[in-house]
This record gives C-alpha cells, sequence and structure tokens, in this order.
C-alpha cells in the first residue's frame, strides 16, 4: 500500500469537528503515541514473557496503527500528502547523516 492511499482510505473514518479541524487530530496524535509508550514502559517493568511477548508487541503494533492514522489525519489537515511528509524525513535524515549531524539536538543540525 501506498502512504498516499493510506492517506485517502483513513480520511474516510474520520469523524471530528470541522472548527477542530487541526487540534483534533494533533491531540489524538499525542494520546496515541503515549498509549505506545506506556505499553512499552510495562514491557520493561513487568520484563518479558516469552508466553505473553507475541500478544504484547502485536498490541503495541495496533497502537502504532492508531499512531499512524493521526499522522494520516494531521497531514490531510495541514493539506500535505504523508509520501511526501515520509520523503522529506528520509531526505533530511539522510543530509544530517552526509554531515555527521545524526546524533545532538536541534532542528537545523
Amino acid at each position: 500500500m501506498e502512504l498516499n492511499d493510506y492517506q485517502t482510505t483513513a480520511a474516510k473514518t474520520a469523524i471530528y469537528p470541522e472548527e477542530h479541524a487541526l487540534t483534533y487530530p494533533a491531540l489524538g496524535l499525542v494520546g496515541e503515541a503515549g498509549e505506545v509508550a506506556n505499553k512499552v514502559k510495562k514491557l520493561i517493568r513487568d520484563g518479558v514473557d516469552p508466553d505473553t511477548y507475541d500478544a504484547k508487541r502485536l498490541e503495541i503494533a495496533d497502537e502504532v496503527g492508531d499512531v499512524l492514522w493521526y499522522i494520516a489525519a494531521l497531514c490531510k489537515e495541514l493539506g500535505v500528502d504523508l509520501e511526501d511528509v515520509a520523503r522529506g524525513n528520509l531526505h533530511k535524515l539522510a543530509d544530517r547523516q552526509r554531515r555527521g549531524k545524526l546524533g545532538g539536538s536541534g532542528d537545523t543540525r
């Protein structure tokens, strides 16, 4: 599946108030990312039980899918294609890698 196809299909399931077209998916993204982090945190806290690891891994993957949905919705509201965002990110990272700037912090490194 192409990312733009996902973005278009995901948009058909979007239900939120038009007056919150930007804030709703942004807040949803943060909430779902928090759910991913919480599930990973519990794996660290409880240790990895080989009998339940596959189920936990799939639960985390399911939450990552929700993160992807909100990213797609946010991109739609910003008027940008998900594929362009992904391509731009890879270009930025390749440039940082070429210049030896993958580590550190800051948007303009």
